[in-house]
């Protein structure tokens, strides 16, 4: 029997060659790298974060990105299983070392017994006699496969840009004026409830520090790149200043459930730092994407309490990324409806992050090796995260008629937005909740039936996988 290819060792393509591979299907990994880089990743290893270190909450009963990491762990997520390998301590969320967490990835799929990895660029479309190929080549798809994709769904280029948040040596963090501790105290996979570094700015270091941002120098973009929309959930810090001067004292800077030890004065605002490697010498700045040239970096970040003698082991960086017109493009199964032996899995089908993209290669891998075994494999339950995925790339965000030059489809991470309704929550005398409390109960409602119908569809318990 033939192999599935897959193109692409990223988070995603990663977990589609292991998703089938372990169902029983012979799989040819292939990946450019180290033969050909991008301009984002740095070594040849699979599954490489380039961005962030965190997979964000791992909160599974309140929070959609947590439940789509218990679901991963119960469909046997080689993703899942390294992160939490390789945990770093990150109050609520999983954070990871990103080192030991690609090393662990490479080695398994190297190991694998049905899996073989083969080096070189993949250029243009596959042959025909590749009878079931998953395309999980990211938003950095090399020029010449992006364009022959195209070519083929005669679709306009759609794209926007993602930055990337400097990381800074431990050591050169003053502590006497930062501290550690997690917003109000939380704990999470690994963690201590002190696991984020925290710098206080009061409100007339923050409104300088607004003003440094918005004079600061940015990169020029090319005349072809001008007018790509950014991804909202990653806007670069000085966008988000532009939009009003107490924006990001209401994102990525605010205060709340903080208390500086080191002044009797409450936070203005505060910058959080997270730590980015098991040995703890590198954290990287919370939600500080940013285009600011690179010396402009320096300087300003430089201003903030606790940095002025900041060591950077990385600076901030932009590049574009490029999705496909999923809704229109491609099926419930992932596959491009023009050429069904074809599927996609990744950033490059329009959802946004890591777990969501390695969740779309986890169905992908499942997919195909169920169809090339000639095994039943229904859709996931629509009100499990996987399937709220595949319902946001694939659903009714643009109705066939609509042209495709005032499409409204856009990137998106896993929310309870994209979750079917649910009965209003009442308390014990049937009563309706209000306000918060209503909030929190339909979300732990949710949760809790997403993981109880994504184990019946795995014919299996959430107890009996955990275990």
């Amino acid at each position: 029997m033939k192999p599935i290819h897959v193109i692409g060792a990223g988070l995603a393509g990663s977990e589609a060659a292991w998703q089938a591979a372990e169902a029983g299907a012979e799989v040819i990994l292939h990946e450019m790298r180290p033969k050909r880089g991008t301009d984002a990743h740095h070594t040849g290893k699979c599954a490489e974060l380039v961005c962030s270190n965190s997979f964000r909450s791992d909160d599974h009963e309140r929070n959609a990105v947590g439940v789509l990491h218990q679901e991963m762990r119960l469909a046997g997520s080689l993703i899942m299983s390294a992160a939490d390998a390789h945990k770093l301590p990150a109050g609520g969320a999983l954070a990871v070392d990103r080192e030991g967490f690609s090393e662990e990835v490479t080695k398994r799929i190297s190991n694998h017994p049905r899996i073989q990895v083969k080096l070189g660029e993949v250029t243009a479309l596959p042959p025909e006699d590749w009878a079931s190929v998953i395309i999980a080549t990211g938003p950095l798809t090399s020029p010449a496969l992006s364009e022959a994709i195209s070519e083929l769904t005669g679709e306009e280029d759609l794209a926007f840009f993602d930055a990337i948040a400097p990381i800074v040596h431990r050591e050169s963090i003053d502590m006497s004026k930062a501290w550690f501790q997690s917003r109000y105290d939380k704990a999470g996979p690994g963690g201590t409830g002190a696991d984020y570094i925290n710098c206080a700015l009061d409100e007339d270091q923050y409104n300088a520090f607004i003003d440094a941002l918005l004079e600061g120098e940015k990169t020029e973009f090319k005349e072809w790149e001008k007018g790509t929309p950014y991804f909202e959930g990653c806007l670069p810090i000085e966008v988000m200043a532009e939009r009003g001067r107490e924006t990001l004292r209401f994102g990525p800077m605010k205060p709340v459930g903080l208390t500086n030890p080191n002044s009797d004065d409450k936070p203005y605002a505060v910058i959080q730092l997270r730590q980015d490697n098991a040995l703890g010498t590198l954290f990287n700045i919370v939600g500080f994407q940013t285009k600011l040239k690179y010396g402009e970096q320096s300087r300003i970040f430089k201003t903030i309490p606790g940095l002025e003698g900041a060591e950077f082991a990385r600076l901030g960086g932009i590049h574009r990324n490029t999705f496909l017109n999923s809704p229109r493009l491609i099926t419930e199964r992932l596959q491009l409806k023009e050429r069904p032996a074809l599927r996609f899995a990744g950033q490059i089908t329009g959802v946004e992050g890591y777990v969501e993209s390695a969740a779309t290669g986890l169905l992908a891998g499942r997919f195909a090796a169920a169809e090339h075994l000639g095994q039943p494999q229904e859709l996931p339950p629509q009100t499990s995260a996987h399937g709220a995925l595949i319902g946001h790339i694939t659903g009714g965000h643009i109705s066939e008629q609509t042209s495709s030059k005032s499409r409204s489809f856009q990137p998106m991470n896993v929310n309870f937005g994209l979750f079917p309704e649910i009965p209003a929550p009442k308390t014990q005398d049937g009563k309706r909740l209000r306000g918060k409390q209503r909030g929190v109960a339909r979300k732990q409602l949710q949760a809790a039936r997403a993981l109880q119908d994504f184990a019946a569809w795995l014919g299996t318990t959430s107890e009996d996988k955990a275990a």
